[in-house]
């Protein structure tokens, strides 16, 4: 009886669990995140049933048919997965919470893949990409400087299209080469033809360990960036749109023609000559009854607008699903130029405009599980527009032609003009009436990456295979024309009548047009073998790495048959790291690489490094104890050699001698009249040694995470040996009768600093704070470059820094007469208010052999950054300043040293009219500000000496970025995802002991396009 029961109840029971596996509820809800916002497309499966799975719609509510007792799988990018049992209950809501992402788990992508934070061991930087698309340029790298630790960056050039100039850590070479390596997605590329928009990751790697297995291009650090890819899912649209109202951060202000003639006047009367200007002319200037002959013009206001318009917009697109994922983006970008333009002109524009058009296309294709193919295409098309004369040109006219010299157009209608020149025409003429120039560069990448995995041979390795070719073409029309010109005399004739002169003959642009271009072609190849494995503990991995490379000029090449020749490199590389329970790391790597550009013998170079860390916050005795308060606490160490092959711009096989077989070359005795011998000769000597310009780096640095990832951080100390600088052997003197100089790898240079960033993150009540700042500085010395010996070692460059100014010690102005009998001799006419040098070498002459080390260097060798970001519901806001130092920069030229020319030429700033100068009977104070004015060359006034030296450093208003993200409910009636709209200011304020113009400029004399200072707003949409 009881064996009966027993079997009837397990009937029963299978019966009952055969009942519930094929049950299926229906299983209804709504999804929202913490503030009761729904998500939208959240994912939603079925666990280990793959194929059944819903998204959630507008409203975030979703609709699933679920088997009885199976776990429903909630997923969304950025937020904690969640996870229900589901068993009778048919709805099911959910709160999704933002997934709280750590350092310890960060993941930083390197040279050969990528790793967690935790266990890098070299100094790598990961960069905020959202930082980068705040700044309005068409260049990523205008938003590094300040933003990145171990980044240095300076724009020097406002116009339209201009690209900021960067280097990583320091300057340590006097050498042709001091760029960084840009790699996208894994090839060499140039890092402005990336739209910040396509961007996933950017990466900096600043040591040798990091940028050792680069060989021959690692010398300068490396740039890695990683752009977009596709995602399992539904298709997902990003659309972006901004308007950009720019004006210049700082713009030369010139004085009027009643104040330059007077000061005319005066640098004429200091030096006991008769006036230029009469009074009655100078009151004429003032009053402007004459303009044709006294005229008073602002050529600044003439000249350029007050802003100008500019917009940017964007498309990317991203979706697919288990077998193929895609990514397609494109950008557009308009900058307008500040120059004011002839509304009369129908058929072209003159202005110094910039267009740029960038396209991506990534697809990753699943052909079998184990193999994954990745094809990209990508490209830009950058159009620059300019006025005739060319923008260089407008500023140098621009601030030569002083109010008085003429107006801008006499009252008759006919144009003046300085001289014939093309270069010497008004500023007026030069931007609107010079006809107009155009230039296109175009550029078309495409790669294709293989991915296999070899488990079946081992579990754990993977093969990588890439390739890659490009091209690239550059084209330019200039279509120059101008107008006849005249000058009329001083004085007006008789009857009132003005004499006039033609200058000379109107030019036309269809007899005036010329044209260029120039291309190349570049291939690459690379394959990667990949080990990585756990063995509880134990966490070893290594890479090895070929890669071969091919650069071809296509156009422009000339009849030469060596520029016609494919620039070469390959290599292998290789990495073998391990980790113990990620407290104890090791890292060895290498690049052993060739360079077409040496000679057989020294073509290959073999680049160790090796690195190690320690994770103290792993320790038992921290961890047990302050778990909670020290997150991660990463000792580093690195130590390794790197290489650069770039010598010398456009340097062809320096292992090989050139003769040129016309011109001459001179043969004597010594103190005999040379004679000259036409015929072949030695234009360059073979140098078959030359090889390699070999970087030894070391770094010392912490990473630390405190209370929660609350205060995060890094610092790096550094130390750099670079030797084999390329250069002429200046040491070789003249009586061994080489006609050209010979150069080799001779120059040596040491470098060290440190950088590093620091963020403090807080939420106060609902509002999430970020305070953050970072800092980069460096100093080098040259300790060897072959110099010609002299008795005076501080004119030597050994001992001194890469850019390093140098010029006369000023003490001051001469006093009186006395002053001047009493001090060492000097050159030219000298009198009171005159500048005084200081005789280093004694001999009581002021001469070369004076000339020192004065200031800093004319790069920054100081560039930090700092600010606040904070969050509150669906408004942010972020503030970031930017600043630079120890740099020093002489100022010079005809604004300068104001009359200079004696022939009128030169602008006279408002700044330097209205500052306490040296006046006779006025103020002769011999520490004034600017020396007794001249009319005409001062030999003396205008030597390169600290008088006239200037301190670079500035700190200005980076960014400030206000956005509001509308809330969900609202937006997902307008069937959206999300929609921000924002405001963005850059250069808004700027603070500097330099007043003539925008100091990162780093110009000597004005004569550049200004900086811009950006007011943006713009609308950002997901669908």
């Amino acid at each position: 009886m009881k064996k009966l029961l027993f079997i009837g109840m397990l009937l029963i029971g299978l019966s009952l669990q055969g009942w519930s596996q094929e049950k299926t509820i229906t299983v209804t809800g709504i999804v929202t995140d913490t503030e009761k916002e729904p998500l939208i497309g959240v994912n939603i499966s079925v666990q280990d049933m793959p194929g059944l799975g819903v998204i959630t719609d507008i409203n975030g509510r979703y609709r699933i048919n679920v088997p009885a007792y199976n776990r429903l799988i909630f997923s969304y990018v950025g937020y904690e997965t969640v996870s229900v049992l589901i068993k009778e209950q048919t709805v099911v809501n959910v709160t999704m919470k933002e997934a709280a992402s750590t350092v310890i788990d960060e993941v930083v992508v390197t040279g050969l893949g990528a790793q967690k934070k935790i266990a890098v061991t070299g100094a790598v930087t990961n960069v905020d990409v959202d930082a980068l698309k705040a700044v309005p340029s068409t260049s990523v790298v205008d938003g590094l400087a300040g933003v990145v630790p171990g980044v240095m960056a300076m724009q020097t050039s406002g116009r339209p299209g201009s690209v900021s100039e960067f280097w990583i850590r320091s300057i340590s070479t006097f050498g042709a080469n001091t760029a960084a390596l840009v790699l996208v997605d894994g090839f060499e590329r140039d890092i402005d033809e990336v739209s910040v928009e396509d961007i996933e990751s950017f990466t900096v790697l600043k040591d040798a360990s990091a940028t050792a297995i680069y060989g021959s291009k690692g010398a300068n650090g490396v740039v890695l960036i990683n752009t977009r890819r596709g995602k399992e899912g539904k298709i997902n649209i990003n659309a972006k749109a901004e308007g950009f109202y720019s004006m210049l951060t700082k713009r030369p202000e010139f004085v009027d023609g009643y104040t330059y003639a007077s000061m005319a006047n005066e640098a004429k009367a200091a030096r006991n000559q008769a006036p230029i200007y009469s009074d009655t002319e100078l009151e004429l200037f003032r009053t402007g009854l004459d303009p044709d002959r006294f005229p008073s013009v602002d050529w600044m206001d003439v000249m350029m607008r007050d802003g100008a318009w500019s917009s940017r917009v964007s498309l990317n697109m991203t979706g697919g699903g288990k077998t193929a994922r895609y990514y397609v983006g494109g950008s557009f970008q308009d900058q307008q130029g500040m120059y004011k333009s002839d509304k009369s002109l129908k058929n072209y524009n003159t202005n110094a405009n910039y267009r740029k058009w960038t396209y991506r296309m990534n697809v990753d294709i699943d052909i079998t599980k184990t193999t994954l193919l990745k094809v990209g295409i990508s490209g830009s098309l950058r159009k620059q527009n300019d006025p005739g004369s060319g923008t260089d040109n407008i500023w140098t006219v621009l601030m030569g032609y002083n109010p008085i010299m003429m107006p801008v157009t006499y009252s008759d209608g006919r144009i003046p003009a300085w001289s014939a020149q093309d270069d010497n025409l008004n500023p007026w003429v030069q931007a609107t009436m010079t006809g107009y120039n155009e230039s296109w560069k175009n550029n078309i990448q495409t790669n294709v990456t293989l991915e296999q995995k070899l488990d079946f041979i081992t579990k754990g390795l993977r093969f990588v295979g890439r390739f890659g070719y490009d091209t690239y073409n550059s084209n330019w029309i200039k279509r120059y024309e101008s107008p006849e010109v005249w000058k009329a005399d001083r004085y007006r004739q008789a009857d009132g009548s003005l004499l006039f002169t033609k200058i000379r003959d109107e030019k036309v642009m269809d007899k005036n047009t010329s044209s260029g271009s120039s291309g190349d072609r570049n291939e690459f190849f690379e394959w990667e073998l990949h080990y990585n494995r756990a063995f509880k503990a134990h966490h070893p991995s290594a890479v090895l790495k070929y890669t071969q490379s091919s650069k071809v000029y296509t156009q422009g090449i000339g009849t030469e048959l060596k520029k016609t020749l494919p620039r070469r490199n390959q290599g292998i590389a290789g990495r073998v790291n391990y980790n113990w329970n990620y407290r104890y790391f090791v890292d060895f790597n290498f690049g052993y690489t060739g360079s077409e550009n040496f000679h057989k013998d020294y073509r290959f170079g073999f680049f160790p490094a090796f690195s190690s860390a320690w994770n103290v916050a792993e320790e038992p005795f921290i961890k047990n104890r302050m778990g909670k308060t020290i997150n991660m606490f990463k000792i580093r160490y690195s130590w390794g050699k790197t290489g650069n092959d770039v010598l010398e711009k456009n340097l062809r096989f320096p292992y090989i001698y050139n003769i040129d077989t016309s011109g001459s070359f001179n043969f004597s005795d010594i103190n005999s009249a040379a004679k000259i011998w036409n015929g072949r000769h030695y234009s360059s000597i073979a140098s078959a040694n030359v090889s390699w310009e070999v970087s030894t780096k070391q770094d010392l640095g912490i990473d630390f995470s405190f209370f929660d990832d609350k205060l995060t951080g890094a610092v790096d100390y550094f130390f750099e040996h670079r030797e084999g600088i390329y250069k002429a052997r200046n040491s070789i003197p003249y009586e061994v009768g080489i006609e050209h100089t010979p150069k080799t790898n001779v120059g040596i240079v040491e470098a060290k600093g440190f950088d590093g960033n620091l963020a403090l993150k807080q939420k106060v009540g609902k509002v999430n704070f970020t305070l953050r700042g970072n800092i980069t500085y460096s100093k080098n010395e040259i300790i060897e470059y072959d110099e010609e010996n002299t008795i005076y070692e501080y004119k030597l460059k050994r001992g001194q820094r890469v850019n390093q100014a140098t010029g006369y010690l000023a003490l001051g102005l001469f006093k009186d007469y006395d002053d001047i009998r009493n001090s060492p001799k000097q050159s030219g006419d000298i009198m009171p208010g005159d500048i005084k040098y200081a005789d280093i070498n004694g001999d009581g002459l002021i001469n070369s052999g004076d000339i020192v080390a004065i200031g800093s260097t004319t790069k920054p060798n100081l560039v930090y950054g700092f600010g606040l970001s904070a969050k509150w519901k669906g408004l942010d806001v972020n503030v970031h300043f930017q600043g630079a130092g120890k740099s020093s920069f002489f100022i010079k030229g005809s604004t300068v040293h104001m009359f200079s020319g004696g022939d009128g030429w030169g602008n006279v700033l408002k700044e330097m009219a209205e500052s306490n100068r040296w006046k006779l009977g006025v103020n002769e104070d011999p520490n004034a500000e600017y020396p007794r004015l001249s009319y005409g060359s001062n030999s003396n006034n205008e030597l390169q000496s600290s008088y006239w030296l200037r301190n670079g450093s500035y700190m200005r208003l980076k960014t400030l970025d206000i956005g509001y993200s509308f809330p969900t409910a609202l937006v997902n009636k307008l069937h959206l995802n999300k929609v921000r709209v924002f405001f963005i200011g850059t250069n808004l304020l700027t603070f500097s002991s330099f007043k003539l113009w925008d100091p990162e400029l780093g110009s000597s004399d004005g004569k550049k396009y200004p900086l811009s200072k950006t007011l943006s707003m713009g609308v950002q949409v997901n669908l």
